[in-house]
């Protein structure tokens, strides 16, 4: 039997025995061992010198010693994480870091976005640059007075150069969720605030990625404690929305991200399961692909984890190369990673 025949026979095993979909071409973890307990909030981006991820852990979400991680995938593996940012203010005070967000600047430079403080509802915003594709970084610079930077998934860049950042806060445990938008043209010196989106409605969203479609039309998906991914619509690139709706998606209170592809399709991750009975959140698995043609019907078209545990915060990506890229919090102790051809998603 020649090699290339030996190798499709293997293919033809691990897609039609154990049930891999043909659209998944690599699947793993970007580390096995690791110097912290958990991890979780991953995020992803596809440099000139390829794949960077960052992802916050310690010894558990909100204690003190949780700091921003990240890592490279050179020559067909990932580094050794290391930490590029940490909370400590000086010798006697030190916060949590939270929710890094990676941003590849088209010809430019890497941004890593992060959370500093005690608590989603006190903290502050900060970002770190990279010249070398995340090889450096630069000294921290805390972002102006009420201005986070995207909360947890990708800013997107709008025809005129301005980066749109997904943002949203969390008052209090008990009171409304809000999302709104900040805005930057020239990538992070000076700022624009907008919204919030929809204060007249009951829901209470955060968390939102952003899509793309047809006649300059922006759309937003977003998590929710209302069980289902809420949607909104802009046509003036950004500054207002239409009024929250849900989707027919369910979500257990967790975080999704989206992404629009070269060829226009809408593809999401998201859990896809919903509210415990009269609980405001569910299990955090499975974890799935959805696809969608106009961003309204959707098809639930790969399941990347179905057993018992917590498998979340997604960050979905499409490299120059046109493959897809995914990582995930895998039960709070490692990072999932998957690579996806979408032609030949099953649509």
């Amino acid at each position: 039997m020649n090699r290339l025949l030996f190798l499709l026979l293997i293919a033809l095993v691990n897609n039609f025995v154990i049930g891999q979909p043909l659209s998944i071409i690599e699947r793993g973890y970007i580390f096995e061992k690791a110097p912290f307990i958990e991890c979780h909030a991953s995020t992803i981006a596809y440099t000139p010198k390829g794949l960077v991820a960052a992802w916050f852990g310690g010894t558990k979400e909100a204690n003190k010693d949780v700091e921003i991680w990240i890592s490279s995938y050179r020559k067909g593996s990932w580094s050794v994480p290391r930490s590029v940012a940490n909370g400590i203010q000086h010798s006697k005070k030190r916060y949590p870091c939270w929710n890094p967000v990676l941003y590849q600047i088209p010809k430019g430079e890497l941004m890593l976005f992060y959370k500093v403080g005690p608590s989603p509802q006190e903290w502050w915003g900060e970002l770190i640059t990279s010249k070398d594709n995340g090889k450096t970084w630069s000294e921290p610079k805390r972002l102006p007075e009420d201005i986070l930077g995207p909360i947890k998934n990708k800013p997107v860049m709008l025809n005129d150069g301005t980066l749109l950042c997904p943002v949203s806060t969390e008052v209090t445990p008990t009171s409304g969720w809000r999302m709104h938008f900040e805005l930057t043209k020239d990538l992070g010196r000076t700022w624009e605030i907008v919204g919030p989106v929809d204060t007249v409605s009951n829901f209470n969203v955060i968390q939102q990625s952003v899509l793309f479609h047809s006649g300059n039309r922006l759309q937003l998906l977003a998590r929710s404690k209302d069980d289902g991914v809420i949607t909104s619509w802009s046509s003036d690139n950004g500054r207002t929305w239409s009024g929250l709706e849900k989707t027919q998606l369910p979500n257990p209170n967790s975080g999704t991200d989206a992404v629009t592809l070269k060829n226009g399709l809408q593809v999401l991750v998201y859990n896809h399961s919903g509210k415990k009975g009269k609980e405001w959140s569910g299990k955090r698995t499975p974890l799935n692909i959805g696809v969608s043609k106009d961003g309204i019907n959707w098809k639930n078209i790969i399941t990347l984890e179905d057993q018992p545990g917590e498998y979340s915060y997604p960050s979905i990506i499409q490299g120059d190369n046109g493959l897809v890229y995914v990582t995930y919090t895998w039960k709070r102790r490692k990072i999932g990673y998957v690579v996806l051809d979408p032609s030949k998603f099953n649509i």
